[in-house]
């Protein structure tokens, strides 16, 4: 696994599915390289002091490690937005809480504007009149 460091890749995945959770949001986007799962770590000023924010910051890069690659899809990139809750969170239900995220991940169409053309049925092959 490797880190997202440039803003325009986190904008990229931004753009594409995400998932809530009480201690963090979870964004993935496919790539169309055929590199390695990259996994970035955000967490806003809102959450108080960067010591807090640091604390964070490291519980998530923590609990990626504990999950590992097996868990996520190849050829994708992840962004984790650390929200307070991810203090206080036992770390045990921090686990847990990621390795759901990433399953309901995988049942998600790709991108929310993917699950707005199904819904409206612009993917069927028949246009509509």
């Amino acid at each position: 696994m490797d880190r997202l460091r440039q803003r325009a890749d986190f904008l990229a995945v931004a753009d594409g599915t995400r998932v809530n959770s009480a201690a963090f949001i979870l964004q993935s986007r496919v790539r169309d390289d055929p590199g390695p799962i990259r996994i970035g770590l955000t967490v806003t000023k809102k959450n108080r002091t960067a010591t807090e924010r640091n604390r964070i910051r490291r519980r998530l890069r923590e609990a990626v490690k504990q999950i590992g690659p097996v868990a996520m899809r190849p050829h994708h990139d992840y962004v984790l937005i650390g929200r307070r809750a991810a203090l206080t969170r036992d770390f045990a239900a921090l686990l847990d809480d990621l390795r759901a995220a990433l399953k309901r991940l995988d049942r998600q169409p790709e991108g929310p504007r993917a699950a707005k053309r199904i819904a409206s049925g612009l993917n069927d092959e028949t246009p509509k009149r």
